[in-house]
């Protein structure tokens, strides 16, 4: 079993569940990340798309980074009505469904008002409402047209100034703080964040050990904005060093995907956004082997993760994904007592055996391209004379202008466009 600890920090785990974490207001999580972090590892610090980066030193090994995300799903405030109820919009794929109809927190910025989601009285008509909109019954599962209704649970006067809106607040789950656990399982809202937060703390445990450091450097990235896009990972995949993003994430346990709540580690080989990178979930697969977790290959579907994001994007040529075998994602989420120690196991046993290099990598590649060595504006035979000055085969510079655009070739105005 390796030197798997299968103690949960359920400390940890508790503080981050009655955390609020809503997309772009991921404050108080990136806090306790921090407070948790900043005793085990060489470095850390807060990058302008607010991801914390913690790096710690390993050896000769290619560095590796990996993510898991702190936002959650939650709710964005359109308006206010004079009555005090509000609208809302989902930020994130999910339904109202995934946090009931109850109690929700609308945090402002000078307070937190306490609110109930609601999509109006089951004992009531289309003609009666006015608005065509379907029962609760009927809606539960998805969005009634771009918003849905919420009303405070405080009285509405002064609520402008008590919780500055109707400038956009976000609202989430005020049952976040709450779990339940039985002798093999446990169930929360926000294990997306909680549990593979958890597991990648662990690992940093380990791997701060001297006799326990990692095969290359390993910059573990809590991004932001994974729910709407995966922001945070793709600017950490294009400003940090190395070639492999690896996510943490909770992973689905569908028969669509022969994965299951009581089984090993799910290790992806594609979800919507991308194909990972099959020597890095083959490696991922025989760590957990070895380690007798009976991890589960997956070929996921309607999925993504940060890692899956950075390589549809273009800003890390690698990626692999690692989740914890979760029922029911996105909404009150069950996974089993040992599933974090596992991938937390399996985890840090990857980064000391270090990360695998297909053939391909470096082929033909110079160690570096000089920034400001050509000419910003030149025509295609001096650039070719200064290219041969240089020793920098020509065929490694982009010819299209498409990429920079997107942002993804920040140096094709430096190196000027052909």
């Amino acid at each position: 079993m390796g030197d798997r600890d299968h103690e949960l920090d359920r400390d940890l785990l508790q503080e981050l569940l009655s955390a609020y974490g809503p997309c772009g207001q991921e404050d108080a999580v990136r806090d306790l990340c921090r407070r948790e972090l900043e005793p085990l590892v060489d470095a850390t610090w807060v990058d302008p798309a607010g991801n914390l980066v913690a790096l710690i030193r390993g050896g000769d090994a290619p560095s590796v980074r990996v993510m898991a995300h702190m936002d959650e799903l939650s709710m964005l405030v359109k308006r206010v009505e004079s009555d005090g109820s509000l609208h809302v919009t989902q930020l994130g794929t999910m339904y109202p469904g995934n946090f009931g109809l109850g109690p929700v927190a609308v945090l402002g910025d000078e307070e937190m008002l306490c609110g109930v989601l609601t999509l109006g009285s089951e004992h009531t008509t289309k003609r009666a409402n006015g608005s065509g909109r379907p029962s609760p019954t009927r809606a539960i599962g998805r969005w009634t047209g771009p918003t849905s209704m919420f009303s405070p649970a405080a009285p509405p006067r002064n609520l402008a100034a008590r919780a500055s809106v109707p400038a956009p607040a976000s609202a989430c789950t005020a049952a976040s703080g709450h779990w339940w656990s039985s002798a093999t399982t446990s169930a929360a809202t926000s294990w997306t964040t909680c549990a593979a937060i958890t597991a990648l703390v662990q690992a940093a445990r380990r791997l701060s050990q001297r006799d326990g450091r990692p095969a290359g450097d390993v910059y573990f990235a809590f991004t932001t904005n994974e729910e709407i896009g995966g922001v945070g990972g793709s600017y950490a995949s294009r400003t940090l060093p190395g070639d492999l993003t690896l996510a943490v994430e909770v992973g689905p346990t569908e028969p669509e995907y022969n994965t299951t709540c009581s089984g090993g580690p799910i290790i992806a080989y594609s979800d919507a956004r991308c194909v990972y990178d099959k020597d890095v979930a083959d490696a991922l697969m025989a760590i957990a082997t070895q380690r007798g977790l009976s991890p589960q290959a997956a070929v996921l579907g309607a999925f993504e993760s940060d890692a899956s994001h950075s390589k549809a994007s273009g800003l890390s040529p690698r990626a692999g994904l690692l989740c914890l075998p979760t029922l029911s994602t996105h909404g009150y989420e069950v996974i089993t007592r040992d599933a974090v120690a596992a991938v937390t196991d399996v985890l840090t046993g990857f980064l000391r055996r270090g990360s695998l290099r297909s053939h391909l990598v470096g082929e033909g590649r110079p160690d570096a391209l000089p920034r400001t060595s050509l000419p910003t504006k030149c025509g295609r035979r001096s650039r070719a004379r200064s290219l041969a000055r240089m020793d920098i085969p020509s065929r490694v510079l982009p010819r299209t202008r498409g990429p920079g655009r997107a942002g993804l070739a920040p140096r094709l105005d430096v190196l000027g466009a052909v």
